[in-house]
Formats: C-alpha cells, structure tokens, sequence
C-alpha cells in the first residue's frame, strides 16, 4: 500500500470508527500474490471437478449472464482485489467495465494482467472453463482478448465513503450493473458497516440495474501472505436482509457449502452465497 493509500485508509477511519482504522491498517500487510495462491491455484483452483468452489462461483455468474437480463453499456467490479475470473462471463454483455480497488498492490496486479505481461497471474485455466460452460465455441485467447478490450479503467474506491469513488470519478455513472465479490464483509468490522457498505455502492448502479454479489459465509477471518484479515461473519439470510434494505429485488440467492477438503487453514470460511439482486427503480 502506497503513502497516498495509507492517508486516505487513515482519513476514512476516524478516531471515531476504530473498526474500520483496524480493517485499514491489517490491509497494509495484504500480499495479492499469496491470496491468489491460497484462493486461485491447487486446491481450490482445481476446475477439474463440477463439485468445486471455482467451478460453482463461475457457473452461477454464466447462468446468470445467459439470461440476458443483466446486460447494458457499463458494468462496475467492486472492490476486484487482484482477481479477473468473476468478469469473464460479463464482458460479452458490457462494453465498458471499470475495476475498482482500495489498495494499490490489487491495482498493480490487475494492470499486469489486463497489459498481459510475463509474470502476470495466469487465469487461462478459468478462461478455458468459461468457454466450456457456455459453449459458445470460443477459445480461451479470445475470451480474455475481449475481457483486456473492454476493461477501461482502474480505480481506487473506499466502499466506506458515501462516494465510494470520490469526487470527479472517470467512471461513467450511474452503472448499469455491478459486480462484486468477496468485498463487503471481508472489509467491514461489523454488520451495520456492511449494510452501510452495500448503501454506498448502490449509489452507482442506476434504478433497474442488476447487483451481483459473491462472498464468504460465516468466515471470521483469512490469510493473505503475512496478513490476517478480519471478516465479518455473515448468514444467507443476513445477506437477503441487507439486499432488501438497500433497495433490491432479490432474484436469486445461492449457497455453497466448502467440503472438508477445501478447508485448507487460510481462512475459517464456511460456504460461498452468490446473489443476482435488481434495484428498485424510485431508490
């Protein structure tokens, strides 16, 4: 984390809000290269089986997509940490997605991936996966060519502020959907700051617009290189509440449950939920 970043960690967790200054400063130590180790390669980023977590979080996501019901001009990714997997199905229904994330390094490691550079992470296993489930006949090359093509930008964003983006964002606004995942509760001291979380962000997706979520089931903390980061547990139905109280439709809600084997001591996580939610129009 650069010295900019740190300020504005330090600047939106007052002496007021010890919770969040304590979230801010854990992530200090966040190592992307050692979460995507941990998440994204052996074992849990074994495709090879339907029974995973990796083939379930992008089959909920394609599912979902070939609906054609989530679909527009602009998509914003919330809080995108160091991973692209969870908009290869979306970039063949938006033509300008904007990432976000609040630490620098996340930003550096998406940049490598996105300018295709030697030593960048290698997500061609999920590609390929991709490809297979939607069976368009697409090769993985051509799914990440049009995923680089139609990432535009790559911004800082505090979920905690009520303008998540600042002021003067580049980012058109409102979106026309937004996709996040394993963003609110593993940066959120408690569930009121999730709630609060899920407020801002709604703020960018426009009236009608499509919300899908991604996150950790009753994981109170995990590991990144060096860094223990605190989460906030939370329930299915916790995460059908917040939904409903920001303004939302819910139109599905899932729940996978991590096996035995998948636990592998980097976090306590008990299962994944995804949700597909649509705004209100008139909030």
């Amino acid at each position: 984390m650069s010295g900019t970043d740190l300020s504005h960690a330090v600047g939106a967790a007052p002496d007021s809000d010890p919770g969040r200054a304590a979230v801010a400063s854990a992530y200090q130590r966040f190592e992307p290269r050692a979460y995507l180790r941990n998440n994204y390669a052996p074992p849990r980023g074994d495709l090879s089986g339907p029974d995973g977590v990796g083939p379930w979080k992008l089959r909920c996501l394609a599912q979902t997509f070939a609906t054609g019901e989530v679909s527009g001009r602009t998509l914003m990714d919330i809080g995108s940490g160091p991973t692209i997997y969870q908009l290869l199905s979306a970039c063949a229904h938006f033509e300008d997605i904007t990432m976000t994330d609040f630490l620098e390094v996340n930003r550096q490691e998406l940049g490598r991936w996105l300018r295709d550079e030697p030593g960048a992470f290698d997500w061609s296993v999920y590609s390929q996966h991709v490809c297979l489930i939607e069976g368009k006949g697409e090769s993985c090359q051509e799914k990440e060519c049009q995923l680089r093509a139609r990432v535009k930008r790559i911004l800082p964003i505090d979920v905690h502020q009520p303008q998540p983006l600042g002021a003067g964002s580049l980012a058109p606004l409102p979106a026309d959907a937004l996709v996040s995942a394993f963003c609110l509760e593993a940066v959120s001291p408690d569930l009121a700051s999730f709630q609060r979380a899920l407020d801002h962000i709604t703020t960018l997706l426009r009236p009608g617009g499509h919300l899908l979520l991604i996150g950790a089931l009753e994981e109170s903390w995990y590991l990144a290189g060096e860094a223990r980061l605190a989460v906030v547990p939370v329930r299915e139905e916790e995460v059908r509440e917040a939904l409903v109280r920001s303004g939302y439709e819910v139109r599905d809600l899932r729940t996978y449950i991590m096996p035995s084997h998948l636990r592998t001591g980097v976090d306590d996580v008990k299962g994944i939920f995804f949700a597909w939610a649509q705004k209100k129009v008139g909030v």
